[in-house]
């Protein structure tokens, strides 16, 4: 660890005081903790670890990632490896767009409300701007209103939606205080009463697409290529295999995310919101074969992340991981989540495909596993060497071999 944590010094610029947030597994102070939540009593840890390899839009990238599963961060730093050798991953982020839903109960005339809530989009979009000036001067604030009827068991409601461009940060606050502060001029326009104002986390204007080339000779052969390709039409066909294929993608996400101070949950609910879009719950990721016989893979969903606010400007770590990425915008940041998660699933499906999940995990799993058999410290590496000598792993074997040792 301090090998590793000396490198990420150099490579990111970082201070001592960084380094020692980072490295001491004990940065978030109890003042700062007792202002981020309610009722604080302490803190939970979670390993913080740098997956390697990612080249990203031709930039090199060493991306932090907070995670207790084993096998993740060494999983997407092998997949990354894989797609270095054409070229490593390219993506995209769409304009950090978020919208605010504002529910409007008891309209006598719904569709003409509509009309007349469009007509008053200009004073709309000033009273919400009104609310962030500071937003409004860097490029960013409320850009657009629209207007809609929704059917529902509570008969029918006008739905007003305002979106607003959230430049580095997430947003959520910004746009929920732009729903709150417009609230009584829809009401005037539309005689209604105004029930919810809060912001969507199905952000489907805040797109992040990211895509790679794995070399089939890298990934094993063509037979390889044939099972990744067989895997991934299983998780399309079927919402049981996808739901653990699309958890897997978010193991390399929401690592990223919550490494970085972001709303880990808010990402989740978009992206399975997104996968269920259509009505049958399916893959965020996309799997084929070039004419070189090449596997390409893709990824589409959206990411509200941000660089400002929230976790992210409070938690000593979580500024911490940001500088170590190098990245200046949420959208870059987007793309790197993107890009991670492509990689997570790549390197899931080629073990699915191969020899399994349980082998490679359960030897990255070892540590916990001789710790869990009771061995004392002086004798966790010689455990781990005795198990990564067995061609199946099982908790009943560690505690036999942690004996075996001990007797010794």
């Amino acid at each position: 660890m301090a090998e590793r944590i000396k490198r990420v010094k150099e490579l990111a610029g970082l201070t001592d005081e960084e380094v020692d947030v980072i490295y001491s597994m004990n940065g978030l102070k109890r003042e700062v903790a007792d202002r981020m939540i309610e009722n604080v009593i302490g803190a939970i840890q979670i390993p913080l670890g740098i997956a390697t390899n990612f080249v990203i839009n031709g930039k090199e990238y060493a991306i932090p990632m907070a995670i207790e599963e084993p096998s993740v961060v060494a999983a997407a730093s092998n997949a990354a490896k894989m797609a270095r050798a054409r070229g490593g991953f390219y993506a995209i982020a769409t304009r950090p767009l978020m919208v605010a839903q504002i529910q409007t109960m008891g309209v006598a005339d719904p569709f003409a409300a509509v009309q007349r809530v469009l007509a008053q989009r200009d004073e709309i979009l000033h009273i919400c701007n009104d609310t962030n000036p500071t937003l409004v001067k860097v490029g960013g604030g409320a850009v657009d209103v629209e207007a809609r009827v929704l059917d529902s068991k509570r008969g029918q409601m006008l739905i007003v939606e305002v979106t607003a461009d959230c430049r580095d940060a997430m947003g959520a606050n910004t746009v929920n205080t732009m729903a709150e502060t417009v609230a009584p001029l829809i009401e005037s326009l539309t005689g209604g009463r105004v029930r919810l104002r809060i912001l969507t986390n199905l952000a489907t204007k805040r797109m992040a697409r990211a895509w790679a080339i794995f070399d089939k000779e890298s990934l094993g052969g063509e037979d390889v290529v044939e099972g990744i390709l067989d895997a991934y039409a299983f998780a399309e066909a079927d919402p049981y295999r996808c739901a653990t294929h699309n958890k897997g993608i978010m193991n390399g996400i929401s690592s990223v995310a919550l490494a970085t101070g972001n709303d880990t949950r808010a990402i989740e609910a978009g992206a399975h919101s997104y996968a269920a879009r259509s009505g049958h719950y399916s893959s965020l990721t996309k799997y084929e074969r070039n004419t070189n016989g090449d596997l390409v893979g893709s990824i589409e969903l959206p990411i509200a992340s941000g660089i400002l606010g929230g976790a992210t400007s409070t938690h000593p770590v979580a500024k911490a991981a940001i500088k170590i990425l190098r990245v200046k915008s949420a959208q870059e940041l987007a793309c790197v989540m993107a890009s991670a998660g492509l990689a997570q699933n790549l390197a899931a499906l080629r073990a699915l495909a191969t020899e399994g999940i349980s082998k490679g995990h359960m030897k990255l799993h070892a540590r916990n596993l001789a710790v869990m058999a009771g061995a004392p410290p002086d004798l966790i590496a010689k455990v781990v060497e005795e198990i990564e000598k067995e061609p199946k792993v099982t908790f009943d074997k560690v505690v036999e071999i942690v004996k075996k040792l001990k007797g010794q």
